[in-house]
């Protein structure tokens, strides 16, 4: 029978990672730069292996192959053609990331056969003055775009955004961003593994070489267009399940509880994933009678809750507890109107 399920530990190292993600996460520090927690991860390339109950050491595309509609969602399963659709991470940038592009959906199927990249951001911690670039301060043509990155001066064109903790910004594929150095973040994002990488400051990888470009793939997925806007603004309200963002690809709330707090997301026949920002808690199912009916979140660690099982509460063990979750909103609305809210800006 399946049942929410942890995961091990699954961390990237990066030549921008830095020392942070061990200790968040409770486990040993490392002496490697860290970059990258791949929380929630069904991507051929690097997937999440389970670490509770009976599934305990199965890689997670399996095992959605194997419980599938009850794990998805009848709605997810189809859409998706039975693949989970997200995955989750927790990054660490003690240096500035690449400038970068993700392909929508459309180029990345017909380049990659893998899904499009849209993204989103949630701001955990950063350093004093530590900024990120999301879009363009000003328009350019695909022309000077080139030859700003053949020049090294494609970020004086870039809108540079100093962030502080609890800030979101909402990446759509093809808009050009980088996280800089001094933040930690939780990302939501599309099921891919697809990146193109602009722009590397000249510096060399953990091997010693230049990191590959992809100066012409990118062209092809830039949108070029200046929004008048890239931060998005929401409300959040104490012991409230405050939306963040909703997109035709995932639909993000922040919760911030020092009681027992009650979900009941059956309706959206959708997974959810929880990540654990901040404070350990207890997510306890609901009208369930399997061995795994209560799991504990740890703080710096995140589950994935089956569809048929969306009913739960949530418990903080030491106070509080800061939950970021995630699912696939079906509701009827048009993709149209749902990629207009998610552009909009809400103000606080």
């Amino acid at each position: 029978m399946i049942y929410p399920l942890l995961f091990e530990p699954n961390l990237h190292t990066i030549v921008w990672g830095g020392e942070r993600l061990c200790p968040y996460k409770g486990l040993t520090p490392s002496n490697e730069p860290i970059g990258e927690s791949w929380e929630v991860s069904a991507v051929d390339s690097s997937p999440c292996t389970i670490a509770n109950g009976e599934l305990k050491g199965r890689d997670l595309i399996s095992v959605v192959k194997e419980y599938g509609r009850a794990l998805l969602g009848d709605a997810v399963y189809d859409q998706y053609d039975g693949k989970l659709p997200l995955l989750v991470k927790f990054i660490d940038a003690q240096k500035d990331l690449s400038i970068q592009v993700h392909p929508n959906d459309k180029l990345a199927k017909k380049l990659h056969n893998k899904f499009g990249k849209t993204e989103m951001w949630y701001i955990i911690d950063a350093e004093p003055g530590a900024a990120l670039y999301s879009g363009f301060k000003e328009k350019i043509s695909k022309e000077e775009y080139k030859r700003r990155v053949a020049d090294g001066t494609i970020c004086d064109v870039l809108a540079k955004h100093e962030v502080h903790p609890g800030d979101v910004f909402f990446i759509p594929a093809g808009r050009v961003h980088a996280i800089c150095g001094g933040i930690l973040l939780a990302e939501v994002q599309q099921s891919s593994d697809v990146t193109y990488r602009i722009f590397d400051y000249n510096r060399p990888g953990l091997d010693g070489k230049p990191r590959e470009l992809h100066t012409d793939l990118a062209a092809q997925a830039i949108d070029f267009n200046v929004s008048p806007e890239y931060r998005t603004y929401y409300g959040n309200t104490k012991d409230k399940a405050a939306q963040v963002i909703d997109t035709p690809y995932f639909d993000v709330r922040v919760m911030d509880i020092d009681t027992t707090f009650h979900r009941n997301l059956i309706k959206y026949d959708s997974f959810i994933i929880s990540m654990c920002i901040k404070g350990d808690c207890k997510i306890s199912l609901r009208n369930y009678e399997g061995q795994e009916k209560e799991i504990v979140l740890k703080e710096g660690h995140s589950c994935l809750i089956p569809a048929s099982l969306a009913n739960y509460d949530i418990t903080p063990l030491k106070g509080s507890s800061r939950i970021l979750e995630t699912h696939i909103d079906r509701k009827n609305r048009s993709w149209k109107h749902k990629i207009l809210r998610a552009l909009k800006i809400r103000k606080k």
